[in-house]
């Protein structure tokens, strides 16, 4: 990774709509809000502008949601930062016992270690656990791709650990509401799908789809199909609608089903992909009625959170 990324936090992203969504960065996350139990008599004033830390008095961030760091990108990194110096500044918080511990700027803190510098420009934080958790999670989400995996066990280590609900997630990492739902959600996939979710075998889309699906069993064996055939979200999604509606296939011997408007199908596939349920439409000229179905209370309540507003 070159340090043209590490440049977006200074307001000047190519992306100005990309950043809006993403909500008002690290900053936004203390504006306004008093510091819960920040560490006592630390080690250093907060003052806003950088100083030079040395790199051996950094701890790691326990908070970090990034499982893994991409070797080649990080020596790229390394490289950057020996011929041109760290462009932005970490951001850590200083610890009672004279340290720091580092809050957002893992890999810039990490190449400079594998150069062997000696100091790292940092500016010092003085936040909670709660907040330096948050401001981890949103340091990942706008400057680096988190796996889909990796990034909903961090909503969940915020719902468990400092008791943030969904809406408040989605205030603070500039996420929708149906999108953190659908990421918690995740966690409940069977864990070797959830496996190839973090290789990169399938993507969030695709395991949308997939939450469809009534049984475990089922998913497992789609996700191995969608997986080894490489199938597109299209073709997963005209897959599964396969598995869930087997009556579009028997029924033609039959009485013919009337099909639906174009229109009206987009809208029940757009359903199933935001709620990862089985949704049917039955439109008659106009008139007609939506059916969500459901096989689990967790698979209600999401419905609920999503439709009605109830954490």
């Amino acid at each position: 990774m070159g340090q043209g990324n590490a440049k977006g936090g200074a307001g000047h992203s190519a992306d100005p709509s990309k950043r809006r969504a993403l909500g008002k960065g690290l900053e936004s996350l203390l504006s306004g809000r008093a510091t819960v139990n920040p560490p006592a008599s630390g080690p250093a004033e907060e003052s806003g502008k950088p100083r030079e830390i040395p790199v051996g008095m950094i701890d790691a961030n326990p908070y970090q949601t990034r499982m893994a760091v991409d070797g080649a990108r990080l020596d790229e990194l390394a490289r950057s930062i020996d011929a041109n110096g760290v462009v932005q500044p970490i951001i850590v918080r200083p610890l009672p016992n004279g340290r720091f511990q580092l809050i957002a700027g893992e890999r810039r803190w990490r190449a400079s270690e594998k150069i062997g510098r000696e100091t790292v420009p940092a500016i010092l934080r003085q936040v909670s656990d709660e907040q330096a958790m948050e401001m981890t999670i949103v340091e990942n989400l706008q400057r680096a791709d988190l796996n889909p995996i990796e990034q909903a066990r961090a909503y969940e280590r915020l719902s468990r650990e400092f008791k943030v609900t969904q809406e408040q997630m989605a205030l603070r990492t500039g996420k929708d509401r149906a999108s953190v739902t659908n990421f918690l959600r995740l966690l409940k996939l069977p864990v070797p799908v959830q496996e190839k979710l973090e290789k990169g075998e399938l993507s969030f889309s695709h395991a949308k789809i997939l939450m469809a699906l009534d049984s475990p069993e089922t998913i497992l064996k789609v996700a191995a199909k969608v997986a080894a055939l490489s199938m597109s979200v299209r073709q997963t999604e005209t897959y599964v609608q396969g598995i869930l509606n087997p009556e579009r296939r028997e029924a033609p011997s039959k009485k013919p089903l009337e099909p639906l408007d174009a229109n009206v199908r987009a809208v029940q596939e757009h359903l199933q992909r935001q709620l990862g349920l089985k949704v049917r439409i039955e439109d008659r000229h106009g008139r007609g009625r939506v059916v969500i179905e459901y096989s689990k209370l967790e698979d209600f309540d999401s419905i609920m959170s999503v439709l009605g507003g109830i954490t």
